[in-house]
This record gives structure tokens, sequence and C-alpha cells, in this order.
């Protein structure tokens, strides 16, 4: 199999944004597809995106719907924003007359009249518009009236080589409300492409879409999380980072305080992750936030998806210590978007961090793993999203910052919710410690690969002038421990940071 291009005339584009990425380009021309899911999965909003597509590009478009009513589908491309001007309907639904006791049936079954009545106005219809684009709606009441498995099978496949003489490309909708739940229609159909809601406990439904077969096509597997919003169905497609290898150079970044990039060995080398581990209140939002603001100073685009902490007060905070990042959001070189977790679906978030590199940006912050983790509907799972989109972005030269919140603020009994300190790059260390009747603040690096560090632990503090990394902390023993035991007589004034101008 191999993946196809859209550019070709052999193929059509869905409409669906991210849909062709998934189906690697597009729609097979002059094939039936099967649309299948649960009621309110989007089936409908989707084949209206697709012949809405036909619309735009002037192709003849038709809807045939046995279920739904022209009111009802002009609602629906209503609630989008869409004109149904150049779409062609067809009702095939039973009139009212039905319900009188007169019109009922007595030497035929319903179904077989029915059934022969129903095929006989589709293919008239078909012949009156001769269209590029069908969409049948439903399959289930076709399977209704065809009564048994052969006659429903038969009558598709009947179907399938009509429409492919007529070099038109179909889909059908199945919603899976008849009887019977048999693989009929998945064996006809050239390609399967399958809905689901999923329920989540707290929070917006999760929305997953499938490619369950595409005869000769090297299409995109998996699961691929989706989204119904005005304007019709995104697909944000599984990210899969051996998908985009490239080698990149590296260069460092300085973090613009000279201390600090002396601990660090130079700076973050591009390409590489670095996991900001420490107890709340310790820095972690606000380091980051030294690196973006020493980035953007150069000139160079940093995104920051802010998970725990309003947009507002990280700017506020950041002004507040010396790091005004506003005329950075204002020239475009910066974008900080706050996430709501029980909205944004794991899909979602990476395909916006892939728009954020695609628009050049150098350093991705992430602020914190604890939010995306609550964005991850299966914890099971957060590992290999994790690996996906730092493998990804350091393909791309990026520099990804992730904050880790750590549980407890002093002693032994500090933890993280997940441990992801073995897939980050580098793994910068901030802790409490009492010291002569104070909290004060470290600073080490437990983890560089890509350059040599400082193996010291420094004092670390944070005051209107910003950030200020002091001097090694010799003497102490226990620093990380929080309780550390040391000598006044080994300890220089400047240890405990009296010499480095740093607020006690």
């Amino acid at each position: 199999m191999q993946a196809q291009q859209s550019s070709s005339d052999s193929f059509l584009s869905s409409g669906v944004p991210g849909l062709d990425e998934v189906l690697a380009g597009g729609l097979t021309r002059d094939r039936l597809y099967l649309i299948e899911g649960e009621p309110g999965t989007g089936k409908t909003t989707l084949a209206l995106q697709f012949l809405n597509e036909g619309v735009r590009r002037g192709e003849s478009v038709l809807y045939i719907t046995l279920a739904e009513t022209l009111v009802e589908l002009r609602a629906v491309a209503l609630s989008h924003g869409w004109s149904m001007e150049g779409m062609h309907i067809e009702e095939i639904i039973p009139h009212e007359s039905t319900l009188d006791p007169a019109q009922q049936y007595t030497l035929f079954h319903p179904s077989e009249v029915e059934l022969a009545d129903t095929t006989r106005r589709m293919l008239a219809a078909i012949e009156r518009h001769q269209p590029v684009r069908l969409v049948l709606d439903s399959l289930s009441e076709l399977q209704l009236l065809a009564e048994n498995p052969l006659r429903y099978r038969r009558q598709v496949l009947a179907l399938k080589q009509y429409l492919a003489g007529r070099r038109c490309t179909a889909l059908f909708l199945d919603d899976r409300t008849a009887l019977s739940g048999d693989l009929q229609v998945r064996s006809v159909a050239h390609g399967v492409i399958t809905l689901n809601l999923i329920d989540q406990g707290y929070g917006s439904e999760r929305r997953r879409l499938r490619v369950v077969k595409y005869r000769g096509i090297a299409f995109h597997g998996g699961t691929h999380d989706y989204r119904i919003a005005r304007g019709g169905l995104s697909v944000y497609p599984r990210l899969v980072a051996a998908h985009t290898r490239q080698s990149v150079g590296r260069r460092q970044l300085s973090s613009g305080i000279e201390a600090l990039d002396t601990l660090l060995g130079g700076g973050l080398e591009e390409g590489m992750s670095t996991l900001i581990s420490g107890p709340p209140g310790t820095g972690k939002s606000t380091l980051s936030s030294q690196f973006v603001h020493a980035a953007t100073s150069r000139g160079e685009p940093c995104a920051m998806f802010l998970f725990e902490e309003a947009r507002h007060n990280m700017l506020n905070r950041s002004q507040d210590l010396g790091m005004d990042l506003a005329p950075a959001l204002a020239a475009g070189l910066l974008t900080a978007q706050q996430i709501d977790p029980a909205e944004l679906s794991p899909g979602q978030f990476s395909q916006a961090v892939v728009a954020a590199v695609t628009r050049g940006a150098r350093i991705i912050v992430i602020d914190s793993l604890n939010g995306y983790l609550n964005a991850v509907p299966d914890e099971r799972f957060l590992v290999t999203y994790l690996h996906e989109l730092l493998t990804y972005l350091g393909q791309h030269g990026v520099v990804t910052i992730i904050v880790g919140v750590q549980q407890g603020v002093i002693g032994p009994n500090m933890s993280t919710s997940i441990d992801a300190s073995y897939i980050a790059d580098n793994v910068v260390m901030l802790r409490y410690f009492e010291a002569e009747g104070e909290v004060r603040q470290a600073i080490s690096v437990f983890k560089k690969r890509g350059s040599g560090h400082e193996r010291t632990i420094r004092r670390f503090s944070i005051g209107t002038g910003g950030i200020v990394v002091g001097p090694v902390l010799r003497g102490f023993h226990g620093i990380l421990s929080g309780v550390p035991t040391y000598s006044p007589a080994d300890l220089d004034a400047a240890d405990l940071g009296a010499a480095d101008g740093a607020p006690r």
C-alpha cells in the first residue's frame, strides 16, 4: 500500500479539517464509503461537510435522506452557518397517509412494496441530478426494509455497482439502530470510518474517529480525536513522531541569567526537553517564564500552554518580577494559551502544539505536567502521549520546558503523580530547605544530556528584581530532604545568600 496525493484527480477532499491527513490524502473517487456511529456522533454533519466541499468545487451533489426531513437538515446546516444552496436534497420518507388503516397493505408484506418504491425513487433522483458526490442517510432504514441479511447485502451491492458506473463517490451513513448488527456493508464498502462518543466522569465527552478499513491506502491508523463545533467537524490526527523525523543542528539558548547558564553548562540545547520539578511555590513557572522572556527579547518566537495558572495572572506575575511578556504577545512573538483539561482532548492539545511549532516557536512551555495528566482520559497512556510529543518537538529543534509539581513541601514524602524524569532530557530540581529559622530555596541540575553541567546545589531566590541564582550551598548536608544539617564555622556569609543581594 502507498500514501496518496490529494492533488491527484483520482481523489476527493472530504471537506473535514484533519480527515484528509488521516486518510493519507482524501477519498478515492467513484467508491463507496461507510460512515458508522451511534446517533449524536456527527455523521450528518460530516456528510454535509463532504457535500459542501463538492458545491465549493462546482460539483453536482445529492443528499438522499430516508429518515430526516429537509427542515431538520436545514436546521443542522444553519447551526453551523452553512448555506444549502447548490445542494440537492431528496426526501424518501414514509408519508403521513401510511398511518391511515385503509392504506395498509394486505396482499403484500409492507417491506416488499416499500423497499421497491424506495429503490425506485433513489435511482430516479440519481438519474435526475447525476451527482459526483452522494450521501445516503441512513442504511438502517434499508436494512429494516430488506428484512434479511442476504437481501440487504444484495441491495447494497447493486447500489455500489450502479453508482460506480456513474462516476459517483458515495457516503452511506449507518446509525447502528437496525435490529441486526451484522457487518454486511463493511465488507462491501471501499472504506469504513467509525465515529465514537465516549462519556467522561467530568467535563465534556470525548469524540474519537477511526478508519477501520481503506483498501489499497496506507492510512493513518489508530484512534484520532475530533470535535464538533460551529463550522462542523475538526479531526486532530494522532501525533506520531516517526512521521516527521529530521536532523537539526543544536545551539544553546541562554536563560538571560549568567549564574543559571553556568549551572546548566551554558543554557538549554535546542531539541532537548527539560523537566522543572519541585513543590508548589518554589518558582517553577517563574523559571520557565525567564527562559521565554530571554528568548522573546532576542526575537525568537515562543508558546506557553497554561493548565494551572490563568493567563492574566501569569502575565501580571511575570511583569512584577521584571519579565514583561506583554510586548512579546503584542508583537506576535509569544502565544500564551490557557488550557481547560476538562474540555480539551489530548489530540486537540497535540495539534495546538504542532501549530505553534509550525508558526516558528523555538521554546514551548507546558505548565504543568499535572494539568496535562488531567487532559488524558486514560492515565496508562500518559507516558506514550508525552513521549510522542517530546520526540516530535525534539526532532524540530524546539526547546521544551515542562513544569512538574511535586506533592508535599519539605521532607522525604515529596512525590509526583507520574515519574517523567526519565523521558525528559534534562531535569532541574527546585527545593525548599530550612536554615536559621527561614524557609529558603535551592536549585540543582540532576540530569542533562546535551552538555556538561554543574553538580552543585545553589541558593535560589525570587524577588522584585527577578530570579537570583546564588552561590553554592557549601557546608550543608541533606538540603534535598528539606532539613539540612551544617556547621556554622564552615559557612561563609555568602553561602546563606547574604552577599548575593537576594531578598531573605
